[in-house]
């Protein structure tokens, strides 16, 4: 489903942060990228959610080269494939539900689509009666639970989570971890990037390590393995 074909991603003056890496992720695997900073991690979700281009090197979608995508054609491509991050990026006006729904409507989606697809979601995530509640109202863990549901009403097929436990107790980043296997085993391909040792150690699924830009192991049932 998703390619990295040689991948070189340069900045200005003369830093690599992708060095031709080469990845293949079948449609529903998890997948979590680890390293130290620096790796690579955050620039392959990047590229992967086009919001930067490779230097060189093509990045393929279900066999579409996503580098070739003009601006008319990304809002389609990224209902595909949504994002969570470690700081949540809620709006504090909104409440929950409002939260979820806001991703809908920005996408042009019906009165009607809203009110189905906004309840199943937050039902998925383990927030059904806390609709009306405020980003200052509840916890870090539920926050998190809120940005994965306004990833999911798009139903991607895709789900990049960079660092979703980053801001974590344990408690919560177990919490958050169980959720997304759940999300991964309703379908949906999860690439995770995270430096949390323990969150890599209990999924026991496929993990890819990078070091200064290129992939340097990739194993089936991986674990944590930085030196």
């Amino acid at each position: 489903m998703l390619i990295f074909q040689e991948v070189t991603k340069t900045y200005a003056p003369d830093i690599v942060a992708l060095d031709s890496a080469s990845i293949r992720i079948g449609a529903g695997e998890f997948v979590s990228l680890v390293g130290r900073s620096g790796a690579g991690k955050s620039t392959i979700l990047r590229l992967l959610l086009r919001e930067e281009a490779p230097t060189s090197g093509k990045v393929f979608f279900q066999g579409i080269d996503i580098t070739t995508f003009d601006e008319k054609e990304l809002p389609f491509y990224r209902r595909k494939v949504a994002s969570v991050f470690q700081d949540f990026k809620l709006l504090s006006s909104k409440n929950v539900f409002e939260n979820v729904a806001f991703a809908m409507e920005a996408a042009g989606r019906s009165n009607k689509e809203i009110y189905e697809d906004v309840p199943a979601a937050l039902n998925v995530v383990g927030l059904t009666g806390k609709e009306a509640r405020f980003p200052h109202e509840i916890s870090g863990g539920e926050k998190q639970r809120v940005a994965i549901a306004r990833a999911l009403v798009q139903r991607p097929e895709i789900l990049a989570a960079d660092e979703p436990t980053g801001n974590l107790d344990p408690i919560h980043s177990a919490d958050i971890t169980n959720l997304l296997l759940k999300i991964n085993n309703l379908g949906t391909a999860i690439i995770l990037a995270t430096h949390d040792e323990t969150v890599i150690n209990s999924i026991k699924k496929r993990v890819i390590t990078l070091h200064d830009g290129k992939v340097i192991a990739d194993k089936e049932r991986g674990s944590y393995n930085i030196k």
